[in-house]
């Protein structure tokens, strides 16, 4: 029997024993690990929208540019660097209501909902 890393194959697999031996990955297991974790720390940092909020934007008009989502992510920054938890993050003529710690918009508001409205439970506020 063939012996491959160890272990008796019962059969010979193509080419030979000595050529799976010396064969190469394309690609270095250290570049897949550090590229995995970039990847990941990059998806933790994003925010997301509850279903809620999706639905707020989608019942109530509010379109979002790249530029605005940009301040977003950039407003979820400010606020997690200082300990906040539940914020209001105003951009522009628009609001959120963010969940901080989970990165979640919880809500949205426009300019005409936010004249009519009172925002609570919120620790802090963040305007971008």
């Amino acid at each position: 029997m063939a012996e491959i890393n160890g272990v008796n194959v019962p059969f010979l697999p193509a080419g030979g024993v000595d050529q799976i031996r010396s064969r190469k990955l394309p690609f270095s297991e250290n570049k897949v690990q550090s590229k995995f974790s970039d990847i990941f720390t990059e998806e933790l940092n994003k925010f997301k929208f509850s279903a809620h909020a999706s639905s707020r934007l989608e019942s109530r008009n509010i379109e979002l540019s790249g530029r605005d989502l940009a301040r977003l992510e950039s407003a979820f920054d400010k606020a997690m660097s200082k300990g906040a938890k539940d914020s209001l993050i105003m951009i522009d003529d628009k609001a959120f209501i963010v969940n901080v710690p989970n990165r979640t918009v919880v809500t949205a508001l426009d300019g005409h909902q936010m004249a009519s409205n009172v925002i609570t439970n919120i620790d802090s506020a963040v305007i971008g």
